[in-house]
């Protein structure tokens, strides 16, 4: 069976150009699968699964917030958070304009704009994530010291059981 080719991404880019140890994990992608796919097709736990959400606040201004897989942000507490009356996911359309992305294929890491980052705090702890490399159906295999490190994200408490 040929190697599936894996396509270089301004997500990786952006990781070697920032010296970042990761490993490029690819898997099968199925639409509208999210993480508990990307973790099934892995053998990984969900809650290591690190989503890529752009949200945006009330005034528009648009922001990136990384949840584990296996929970939803709570958009009431992360606006209390930040200030503003309200946060709400973006529309796939602005938020693959904000990112260069595919929603679904969204990297915190070489954004076309420069976005706030924040991360539920959580993440910090876990020995090892997985998050999207820029592409659908593949994830960047790296320790949270690593993203923490080059993104410089506000971690924040706003996370809620999924359903």
């Amino acid at each position: 069976m040929a190697k599936e080719r894996i396509p270089v991404t301004p997500a990786i880019l952006f990781m070697k150009k920032n010296k970042m140890a990761f490993t490029l994990r690819p898997y099968r992608y199925e639409e509208h699968g999210g993480t508990r796919v990307s973790a099934r097709e892995l053998g990984v736990e969900e809650h290591l699964v690190i989503k890529t959400l752009v949200m945006e606040d009330d005034r528009g201004e648009p922001l990136i917030i990384l949840m584990h897989g296996d929970r939803q942000v709570s958009t009431k507490a992360l606006a209390r958070l930040l200030g503003v009356k309200a946060v709400t996911p973006c529309d796939p359309h602005v938020a693959e304009k904000h990112t260069g992305y595919r929603v679904g294929g969204t990297s915190p890491f070489g954004t076309r704009k420069s976005l706030r980052v924040f991360m539920e705090g959580g993440i910090a702890d876990l020995p090892r994530i997985m998050i999207n490399a820029g592409s659908r159906g593949l994830l960047a295999e790296m320790s949270p010291v690593e993203l923490i490190r080059v993104l410089k994200p506000v971690a924040v408490k706003v996370a809620i059981q999924s359903h």
